[in-house]
């Protein structure tokens, strides 16, 4: 919204908008303001969408949102007609830019007025003196109008601003679907007006090739259109294989058609493409609904982006006399597509493995353009979402899109022939492992997790990450780069990588003699490390720090917990059953023995240091609670640890001590549920003392 102030005398509202313009307005009531700041608000949107749209080739918005406010504008300028003369109701694009010559249009370049749902087009369609339509597609390109006098190509404009537009004569000779001389008869004058465009896999091409040589890669076809049309080069225009359509008319010295369909066909005879293979006649509205439902559903088979249909009186001397609005013809109508869905084809389902293990199926779709942005991939979620849709490859399928959001398939919109339900793969697509879902998880998880490749960056960041070896100079990016010239390929790797790739790493950008010294005496100091965070580091499922410190405090080498069986841990409070089956199946997975055995040849891991000191808690299991005093939570726990005793998280039956600071709560509540000693902070203090411990001893 503008910002604005306000002053009040006599009823005149003086009011100053963000960008300094003053406004003096007598208003009778104050909800009139706020509806007219409103306005000149959507109009100065408006403005600069367009701007960015038509000069700049690159929306800010999405289709849905520049409709919204559009719709908005018209709505208030039908209740203030004085607002319309400078608003929605009139305006046509953007002024043309000045880095082109401009001509006017002799007959003015109008827009479509748009309709969204099928009570509008009924609204529209009642009043029609003659309800023979002609509906064709509309087309998702770049508007042009090309002036041919006596059969040959003399001028070609941009819309502009519908009075003026921009000249692309020479560009528009590079299109081959533009005839620079027309066949057969033709009046002496005609300016025939189309829609360029690209074909969505000329797109496709085109931002693979930018892609790879690092140019701009486009949103959509339309921008690529626009931006390739309005090059001050004709020859960049020429590489970009565009399209074109012939679907009205501007001037015309002489016309020998009566109807919008027969002027296709004189089109086509002059030389033309026209879309009239998905065009169709229609005299009511269940045909003209019917139509826009096909289309909806065959809309990703169209090799081209349409975003709804027009819908056209077929009689042009009736359109003739129906007449303009101002920015529009009342003869015409836009039929448009809801801007965050579509419907297109499910081509397969790929499935992704990601750096934790979890296995995402990936719908693959025929590409659409949705919201302005081309979607050929949206995600399933999982396999519960697969058959809970019943989505089967080959089916037609609802894809939404809304903002940010990752596009979704929302439903089937029609089966596919002889299509079979899918199957989730029982074995790791990137690296053959066995597939797992434990008992109340959703996704099912890749187990291989040392040597998954696909799991590979996100282990070894996890790896070298502070709470494991903590190997500072070596992040995400170093990470990638090392993975993608094959120096690290699993943990082990890291140890080798100075004595085999250092020079080579020295000449690299980056990197220097420093960088590399740095990076290997972080390296050669991880060398040594303790159990818990060798524990950490390796990625156990479900094992983060708190169950790494647990299983070395409980068993103390890693060879003891590598040979623990399930019924060892069980006995380990703080390790369920799911837990330990994780832990057993790590252990004992055959890729994940190797990748750990290379490791040991770089690697020492310390033993579990067992605390020497002797107090009343050693062997006690444990349970802080509530706000201590004295001692933070971390601190608290170190020196219990060094008691001997064996912090828990939780109250069970197994607890043996609580010690409760102030504010605890249903920690406590347990404790005393279940007859569990309970110790305040001073006798805490106490225990403390008797073992001997000063502040400085901690």
């Amino acid at each position: 919204m503008i910002s604005f102030l306000l002053y009040q005398t006599n009823f005149i509202f003086s009011i100053v908008f963000g960008g300094g313009i003053f406004y003096n307005i007598r208003m009778a009531k104050t909800a009139d303001l706020f509806i007219r700041l409103e306005h000149a608000d959507l109009m100065k949107k408006l403005n600069a969408w367009d701007i960015a749209y038509h000069q700049n080739d690159s929306p800010v918005v999405d289709d849905a949102t520049y409709d919204a406010a559009k719709k908005r504008a018209l709505e208030i300028e039908s209740e203030y007609p004085d607002l319309a003369k400078n608003g929605a109701s009139t305006h046509v694009g953007a002024a043309p830019a000045t880095k082109f010559k401009t001509y006017p249009h002799l007959v003015p370049m109008l827009s479509i007025s748009d309709v969204f749902d099928e009570n509008e087009v009924a609204d529209w369609f009642n009043k029609l003196p003659n309800q023979d339509l002609f509906i064709e597609l509309k087309v998702d390109g770049v508007s042009y109008a090309a002036r041919y006098e006596h059969g040959v190509l003399v001028r070609a404009l941009t819309r502009g601003s519908g009075i003026a537009g921009e000249d692309i004569t020479e560009n528009i000779k590079t299109i081959p679907d533009v005839p620079q001389k027309l066949s057969g008869e033709f009046p002496d004058v005609i300016e025939i007006r189309g829609e360029v465009y690209m074909l969505r896999d000329d797109f496709i091409a085109l931002n693979a090739v930018a892609e790879k040589s690092g140019d701009k890669v486009f949103a959509n076809p339309r921008n690529a259109a626009a931006g390739s049309l309005r090059q001050l080069n004709p020859q960049v225009t020429a590489s970009r294989r565009l399209s074109a359509f012939g679907y009205t008319y501007g001037e015309i010295s002489n016309r020998t058609w009566k109807t919008q369909s027969e002027y296709f066909d004189k089109l086509e005879s002059w030389g033309f493409k026209t879309t009239r293979k998905w065009a169709r006649h229609a005299n009511n509205m269940d045909e003209i609904q019917a139509m826009y439902n096909d289309i909806i559903l065959s809309r990703a088979d169209i090799p081209f982006d349409i975003d709804g249909l027009v819908i056209k009186v077929n009689d042009v001397a009736t359109q003739e006399r129906m007449g303009s609005r101002a920015n529009s013809p009342r003869w015409e109508v836009a039929y448009k597509f809801p801007a965050a869905r579509a419907v297109t084809t499910l081509n397969g389902i790929t499935v992704q493995v990601g750096r934790t293990g979890v296995l995402t199926p990936v719908a693959e779709l025929e590409p659409i353009n949705i919201g302005g942005v081309v979607v050929s991939r949206a995600t399933l979620h999982n396999a519960d979402e697969i058959a809970r849709l019943d989505v089967r490859i080959g089916d037609k399928v609802t894809v939404q899109r809304a903002g940010d959001v990752i596009p979704q398939i929302i439903g089937v919109a029609e089966r596919g022939v002889q299509t079979v339900p899918f199957e989730f793969p029982k074995k790791c697509p990137v690296c053959g492992g066995d597939v797992v879902r434990s008992d109340g998880a959703v996704a099912y998880r890749c187990v291989n997790t040392l040597g998954c490749p696909a799991q590979r960056i996100g282990e070894l960041e996890h790896f070298v990450s502070r709470p494991g070896f903590d190997i500072d100079g070596i992040g995400t990016k170093q990470l990638e780069l090392f993975t993608e010239l094959e120096w690290i390929k699993s943990p082990a790797d890291i140890f080798t990588l100075i004595p085999l790739h250092g020079d080579e790493l020295r000449r690299m950008d980056g990197f220097g003699d420093k960088s590399v010294a740095n990076l290997n005496a972080a390296i050669e100091n991880a060398r040594t490390i303790e159990l818990a965070r060798f524990l950490t580091a390796i990625g156990i499922p479900d094992v983060g720090k708190t169950t790494a410190k647990l299983l070395a405090d409980n068993f103390g080498t890693l060879d003891a917990i590598r040979d623990a069986t399930f019924d060892d841990l069980t006995t380990i409070d703080g390790i369920g059953e799911v837990m330990a089956r994780e832990i057993v199946s790590f252990f004992h997975n055959a890729r994940n023995i190797v990748v750990i055995d290379e490791l040991l040849k770089y690697v020492t891991v310390k033993p579990a240091m067992r605390s020497s000191v002797k107090s009343v808690v050693s062997g006690k299991k444990v349970v802080l609670t509530g706000t201590l005093m004295k001692y933070g939570r971390d601190a608290a726990r170190e020196i219990l640890e060094h008691l001997g005793a064996r912090v828990q998280s939780s109250v069970s039956a197994k607890t043996d001590i609580v010690i409760a600071g102030a504010d605890a709560g249903s920690k406590l509540t347990r404790a005393n549920e279940l007859g569990i000693t309970v110790w305040d902070e001073s006798e805490f203090e106490h225990v403390i003392s008797d073992a001997g411990l000063t502040d400085e001893g901690k």
